[in-house]
């Protein structure tokens, strides 16, 4: 028996892969994040299938549960928001499960940070303005940063920055990116990207907690920041002009 972690996606029921929908549909078991994954998403599950929220569960009560199914028999679903790559605690679950002998697969998901990005209908890579996305995170209550992950290191290398778990520390993040990025530096608050509810507030460094302040929001949003957002005087890309001749395109 196998227990199938499958990344939900950001928000949007419908933003889930097809591979990812089939695996619910054919687990007799399915666990999921309840505070994050939408209950659309259960709508796949088999008729009779035991479905179990697990945001107020502990890691020792989850292994159990995924325990108990395997005993039984049965394969699971075990559905997590976004993506699990990142920030999922789909590693202490791994690795219980590996201590455990339980087999377990992973499906990806569709990230967070794509979805604001799709949201923003904006490339976070464009031709010599920015060529590399951090997807990074300040300390938080369930896990501190590495000293050596400053957000001020990032800061300086003018990367596109996808700040994910930190609009509680909104001032705290203006202040370490302001001496990098300059005050007229875009910015983009994505609040619950893809979901019924979204909202968007675009700003410079200078005046976004001002922004945010008129609409207050405490979580579940992403903040990012770039010369990329809004930029409209780059260069075109080598990879669809007519001279440059590749593999795909050559001339006659």
């Amino acid at each position: 028996m196998t227990v199938h972690f499958i990344g939900a996606g950001p928000g949007a029921a419908d933003l889930i892969t097809v591979r990812g929908r089939d695996l619910i549909a054919r687990c007799p078991v399915c666990l999921y994040a309840g505070s994050l994954v939408p209950k659309a998403l259960l709508d796949h599950c088999p008729p009779g299938a035991r479905i179990i929220d697990t945001a107020p569960l502990s890691l020792d009560e989850i292994v159990a549960e995924c325990k108990r199914a395997t005993a039984e028999g049965h394969d699971v679903a075990r559905l997590h928001s976004g993506d699990l790559s990142i920030w999922s605690a789909f590693g202490e679950q791994a690795r219980r499960l590996e201590e455990e002998g339980i087999a377990f697969t992973v499906t990806p998901g569709v990230p967070a940070f794509a979805a604001a990005a799709a949201a923003l209908r904006q490339e976070l890579t464009l031709p010599e303005v920015a060529q590399t996305v951090v997807l990074t995170r300040t300390s938080g209550r369930a896990s501190a940063m590495p000293k050596r992950e400053d957000l001020k290191a990032y800061a300086a290398t003018g990367a596109t920055l996808a700040i994910h778990l930190s609009i509680h520390v909104l001032g705290r993040v203006v202040s370490d990116l302001m001496p990098f990025y300059g005050a007229d530096c875009p910015v983009a608050v994505v609040y619950r990207a893809s979901w019924p509810d979204q909202q968007i507030f675009r700003a410079t460094l200078g005046t976004i907690e001002a922004e945010v302040l008129a609409r207050p929001i405490e979580r579940t949003a992403l903040i990012v920041v770039g010369r990329v957002l809004g930029a409209r005087d780059f260069r075109n890309s080598a990879l669809y002009d007519a001279d440059y001749q590749r593999r795909f395109r050559r001339s006659s």
